[in-house]
């Protein structure tokens, strides 16, 4: 029988599954837990609770949408922290309010467990090749008990600082990507509205750099008129309601970031499970008068 630490995934949508693969061919067992039922890759074997699977679990790995999908699946009877023996890791790489990260740390620790907020910078490409970039947030002490997990899924691990720091670097870095592509999308738009021929824009754009490499797989896609789900609409959004939450508790000033949320909640509203690149449709629709 292995004896390599068994890590459980509580959710195993686009990202956790192709995470669990990798950490499979490095030899590690995973086990998975999802709140919907929904899931499998048909090699994963699976567990009727969250608190079942952290009974048997080494580490516990959380990937969920949202706050309320983390405090369903960490609390209550059938709850992660139900089961969660002392000594154990809870990782979550989940995109949620600081304040939560900084609470559930809390949490965790007066329970004898090692918790790291975890968020991971990176779409479903570098997922699968194991080339996110990991923002870990907690103890180093925590860090270093799961750095060869994160080594396996990622290239590369920033240890941001205690307890959800690495949850406000997420915003940081998903808030100027959001906020990039609804600068881009304008400028497509504009393109489009004064008669530039759209190949042409689109691969013109593609050649400058000012725009970003990340920014140019979306243009390329939005070119094929391809939003398959990298990046959902409907989490970028959340995202950026988080920072402009977070933010004004600072009273720091994000008007560019306001102004880019607005772009992509219309986007959310229209294309919600499609790729967040969906908002070139969205302003390609308006300048060309279509639906």
């Amino acid at each position: 029988m292995s004896t390599a630490p068994l890590i459980g995934f509580v959710g195993f949508g686009a990202m956790a599954s192709r995470m669990g693969a990798n950490l499979t061919k490095a030899g590690y067992r995973i086990a998975a837990y999802t709140p919907s039922g929904k899931g499998g890759d048909g090699s994963t074997r699976f567990l009727p609770t969250a608190r079942a699977l952290a009974a048997e679990a080494d580490i516990v790995l959380v990937s969920v949408p949202d706050d309320e999908a983390l405090a369903g699946t960490l609390h209550g009877p059938e709850g992660v922290l139900a089961g969660l023996k002392a000594g154990g890791v809870l990782i979550n790489t989940s995109t949620i309010a600081p304040e939560t990260a900084e609470a559930l740390d809390a949490e965790g620790t007066a329970r004898g467990l090692y918790v790291i907020d975890a968020p991971v910078a990176g779409s479903t490409p570098e997922a699968e090749a194991g080339n996110l970039i990991v923002l870990a947030g907690g103890t180093a002490e925590a860090i270093a008990r799961v750095q060869k997990v994160f080594d396996t899924i990622g290239r590369l691990t920033i240890h941001a600082g205690p307890a959800g720091c690495g949850t406000k670097l997420k915003l940081v870095i998903n808030g100027i990507m959001g906020s990039t592509l609804a600068v881009v999308a304008e400028g497509v738009a504009y393109g489009l509205a004064t008669g530039l021929e759209r190949g042409m824009l689109f691969d013109a754009l593609d050649e400058v750099p000012v725009i970003s490499p990340h920014h140019k797989r979306k243009l390329k896609a939005a070119k094929a008129g391809d939003f398959s789900p990298q990046f959902p609409a409907r989490l970028m959004q959340k995202d950026m309601r988080l920072l402009l939450t977070s933010a004004a508790r600072q009273t720091a000033p994000l008007p560019a970031m306001a102004a880019a949320t607005q772009s992509l909640s219309l986007t959310r509203r229209r294309h919600p499970d499609e790729d967040y690149s969906a908002l070139f449709a969205v302003m390609e629709s308006l300048v060309a008068n279509t639906p």
